[in-house]
């Protein structure tokens, strides 16, 4: 399999690209996904993390400490790949599980001071990818930008759970 380039996952090849293609927006969207996903998983990689990472210490800090099925849930990790991530998270002493005191057979997961600073860490990395990301756009565009995806993810979640 090869791996895709930057030219690759360029929407618009100009007149090399037909017409149809240019009015595709999930060919857009899914397109520019893969360019920011890219972006953010590089920048991640340079200081040794990936995106489960932050996404775990994200939920931990911001909604305490929680058992693996809970954050499995709210992380939407599959839990046999949440297993991995705890792994790592508390090989590096970011987290702490130990055993449920109502529920021996459960561990709670519990963000550390270090995995505190590791956060904030990681937020600064992402804050600098998303400035790269949206550099080409002025404030309220970026705030547009967000609403109106915003609305389109919604719009498509509701359409899903109705089927």
């Amino acid at each position: 399999m090869r791996m895709e380039t930057d030219d690759d996952l360029r929407f618009d090849h100009g007149e090399a690209t037909p017409e149809r293609l240019k009015g595709q927006f999930s060919r857009l969207v899914g397109k520019t996904a893969a360019q920011t996903r890219r972006v953010a998983g590089d920048a991640l990689r340079a200081v040794g993390a990936r995106k489960d990472d932050f996404v775990v210490l994200a939920v931990l800090a911001e909604s305490g400490p929680a058992s693996q099925a809970v954050l499995a849930g709210r992380t939407q990790i599959y839990k046999s790949d949440l297993v991995a991530v705890l792994n790592e998270l508390a090989e590096r002493g970011w987290v702490l599980r130990a055993p449920d005191p109502e529920d021996r057979r459960r561990n709670v997961v519990t963000l550390t001071d270090d995995g505190r600073r590791r956060l904030a860490e990681l937020d600064g990395v992402l804050d600098g990818v998303n400035e790269h990301i949206m550099s080409p756009l002025d404030a309220a565009e970026r705030t547009q930008l967000f609403a109106l995806l915003g609305r389109v993810n919604a719009h498509l979640a509701g359409a899903a759970e109705e089927s």
